[in-house]
């Protein structure tokens, strides 16, 4: 049976006071909802509790005075929570959005957890023949409307316009949830780890290590993508190798080690293969 789109969307966009989660703040959130009851936006300001930099100030048109009055996210959680609960979680470079609403629910000592599609990655799927895939490329390619770029509730329209354009199309909607079904595939996680471990994987170059009950290092390897490569040892959709099954069995906690490059991620890996005496996994 061919796969279909998800009935309940929620296209995210945020706006910061820099690029990292841990230590910058949210000034703004758009959400765009999709699904039985039409389509509903909604919006707000947010008090980061911390100054916006000039560059971003000048970056996004958000200053100072604008969220000075602004609630703080505090006070919008419950809403926040709401708008995106039951929904298919779509932003571009999601783990980007998805990381900053996270971090600042855990600021609040609460967990936030949604299935998240990525149209970077969606792009990338659909269009293997381009090399840029941010969301100026998708402007110029796709013939996107524009409004207000660099605001939340702006930008969260752009995502949509691009989904709805191969939403709507006849030939284009079963390749799109195809490639939604191959981004969202289903991971079994063994009870032992914990079922947070597929939001806090880091999605870049690095090297990882398998651990069993006792501690032990039983498997170790690098990888382009850490995110996609440890997560493919639990694939429900795509079963791993037996060799890969087995490891995944003993997997009690996983490590990822993020390099700046190929050269830092080899040189990490020859000192584990030293160090822990684990069996290495094969190559990419």
């Amino acid at each position: 049976m061919p796969p279909v789109l998800p009935a309940r969307l929620a296209f995210v966009d945020l706006e910061t006071t820099g690029a990292n989660a841990a230590c910058e703040r949210v000034t703004e959130i758009g959400i765009i909802r999709v699904g039985p009851e039409g389509v509903r936006e909604w919006s707000t300001l947010v008090n980061p509790q911390v100054r916006i930099s000039p560059f971003i100030e000048q970056l996004t048109g958000i200053s100072n005075p604008m969220v000075a009055q602004a609630p703080l996210f505090a006070q919008i959680a419950p809403q926040v929570r709401e708008q995106l609960a039951g929904h298919l979680f779509i932003a571009h470079n999601a783990r980007f959005d998805y990381g900053f609403l996270r971090s600042e629910f855990a600021r609040l000592g609460a967990c936030f957890r949604a299935r998240v599609l990525c149209t970077v990655k969606l792009s990338r799927a659909l269009y293997p023949q381009h090399h840029r895939h941010n969301l100026d490329s998708l402007i110029e390619r796709h013939d996107l409307n524009v409004s207000d770029r660099h605001r939340a509730l702006g930008d969260a329209r752009l995502i949509h316009q691009f989904w709805s354009a191969h939403a709507g199309s006849a030939t284009l909607a079963e390749t799109l949830a195809e490639a939604v079904d191959a981004q969202c595939a289903h991971t079994m996680l063994p009870a032992r780890l914990d079922d947070t471990l597929p939001d806090d994987l880091p999605e870049g170059r690095g090297v990882y290590v398998f651990y069993d009950s006792t501690g032990t290092a039983i498997h170790f390897g690098r990888a382009k993508a850490l995110r996609t490569r440890v997560l493919g040892y639990f694939s429900q959709r795509k079963p791993p190798a037996a060799a890969k099954l087995a490891v995944a069995a003993q997997a009690a906690r996983i490590e990822c080690f993020p390099v700046a490059d190929e050269g830092e991620a080899i040189r990490l890996e020859l000192s584990l293969r030293k160090r822990l005496g684990a069996a290495p996994a094969g190559r990419e």
